[in-house]
């Protein structure tokens, strides 16, 4: 019998998951339609009608209205196994999935969300994991738009039960708005744009705790939006007025700078086919077979132009959830700093060169030793270190980022920076993941200008930082710098 939930190739083979939910839906169908049984079930035959049902609420949409009250009839876990075979189905099969199944899906979503189904914020990620940077094909902007819509819908039920969920659709939105917001003249995307706007607006202004939950990295997400007008009256709360955002404990930006975000966040961003991919080429690839295997992932993740923006999501990823055991790092598998040396290769667009530098080196920015995770500014210090000298140009054009990454990132708060730099700095020798510096301040082919300032930063103690005189606040990524170039573009933006 042919899938009635997946598109799929004849040469491919069957989805053991889409078998057995096919599989309980031809043995249960007959049960499937009123009067119902009223029997006690055992737990194998629980399950079994739970993914009848599914099935039926999935492919069957002009019955879905009785396989609904069936589900609520014979539910005894919560809905617990339900929304659970949602998000396996979610994971593993969404993009798979027939159109009008994805229809379906949502739907049911949503009712799971009113009757607060137990692992519903499982199921929520899931979805929001679907929703892919830097693709505008109509399937994708459709999601994207489907569960702003979603959960600007179910907004109350959300914040009572679920708030994190409510953090987590945050950091989705206002990453891919910075991605949807490069793109002009097109009337589809603009509504879905105002839908993103909205929601995220609402959460800064309504419950913007949700937002200090998510750290640093919301500061680093937000910067990309600086030009969109809603946009504009945050950032001057955040920088000149933040008790307007009536949040006890918070009075000043510096309180995002100093809570580093969890790794959680960074997964929300790639999809579980992604992830799946990208663990297997951190663990299992070894160092000089790796060729084929980048190729590969390009080809499918990366090929085209709009897409090379998911690099950035990509890098963070890397740097801040993927922490490799010590027998792997000792082992001959390649180095997490020589798979982010070829993403940057891959980046052709000067913005995307440049999110994707700052999402290597923003936790060195910060870096508090008793809050943060050496391996997240690992694979930076490596990566310059390696590179000498054969890929110098990549040392330099990385360590000439992060010194204009410390002047002028933020001018008034250049002392808490430079802090984080030296600090990390200082875990990184101590700590033994470099030997020393000697391989940076000696090289030859390195610029003198540079090797001057970072002899002089590795030699400080204390700095004091001049009070800036002018009005410029904040300093945000419209680099237009080009790699390996060594120039480097990084105009301020003021207030408005």
């Amino acid at each position: 019998m042919a899938s009635r939930l997946i598109h799929k190739a004849t040469y491919e083979a069957d989805n053991p998951f889409d078998v057995s939910l096919t599989e309980s839906f031809q043995l249960l169908e007959s049960q499937l339609r009123p009067p119902f049984p009223l029997t006690i079930l055992t737990q194998p035959e629980y399950s079994n009608l739970n993914r009848a049902i599914l099935y039926g609420i999935l492919c069957e949409p002009h019955l879905a209205e009785v396989h609904i009250k069936h589900l609520h009839g014979i539910v005894t876990d919560g809905y617990s196994l339900f929304t659970a075979l949602l998000t396996r189905l979610v994971d593993e099969l969404y993009s798979k999935l027939v159109e009008n199944v994805k229809i379906q899906l949502l739907g049911v979503t949503s009712i799971m969300i009113r009757v607060s189904a137990i692992g519903i914020d499982s199921l929520l990620v899931a979805l929001l994991r679907q929703t892919r940077g830097g693709d505008f094909s109509k399937s994708n902007l459709w999601l994207c738009s489907e569960l702003v819509t979603l959960f600007s819908i179910k907004w109350e039920s959300l914040l009572e039960e679920q708030p994190l969920v409510l953090s987590s659709a945050m950091y989705v939105f206002l990453r891919l708005l910075a991605d949807h917001c490069r793109v002009s003249s097109n009337s589809n995307l603009d509504t879905l744009k105002q839908k993103e706007i909205e929601f995220c607006i609402r959460v800064f202004k309504e419950q913007f705790h949700l937002c200090l939950k998510i750290g640093r990295d919301l500061i680093r997400l937000l910067q990309d939006l600086v030009h969109v007008p809603e946009f504009q009256e945050i950032w001057k709360d955040l920088l000149l007025f933040p008790s307007n955002f009536k949040t006890l404990g918070f009075s000043d930006i510096s309180q995002f700078y100093q809570s580093r975000t969890s790794s959680r966040y960074f997964l929300l961003r790639l999809t579980p086919e992604m992830e799946t991919h990208l663990r297997f080429l951190l663990t299992q690839v070894k160092l000089g077979s790796q060729t084929r295997y980048q190729i590969w992932f390009g080809k499918k993740f990366l090929n085209v132009q709009e897409k090379e923006s998911v690099v950035i999501d990509i890098v963070r990823f890397i740097c801040c959830a993927h922490h490799p055991s010590n027998k792997t790092i000792l082992s001959n598998v390649i180095p997490r700093w020589a798979v982010i040396g070829w993403l940057l290769t891959c980046c052709s667009k000067n913005h995307v060169q440049a999110n994707v530098k700052l999402a290597l080196l923003f936790d060195f920015l910060f870096f508090h030793e008793e809050v943060d995770n050496i391996m997240n500014i690992e694979p930076a210090m490596l990566l310059m270190i390696n590179s000498v000298p054969k890929y110098v140009d990549m040392t330099q054009n990385l360590l000439e980022f992060l010194f204009l990454l410390v002047d002028h990132y933020d001018v008034e708060r250049k002392d808490l920076i430079v802090r984080g730099v030296l600090s990390a700095l200082d875990v990184l020798e101590r700590k033994g993941v470099v030997q020393s510096f000697d391989a940076l301040t000696s090289c030859d082919l390195l610029s003198s200008v540079l090797k001057e300032r970072l002899v002089k930063l590795l030699l400080s103690k204390n700095v004091v930082c001049r009070k800036s005189t002018v009005s410029t606040k904040w300093c945000f990524n419209k680099m237009s710098e080009g790699w390996p170039e060594t120039s480097t573009n990084f105009p301020l933006t003021r207030l408005p």
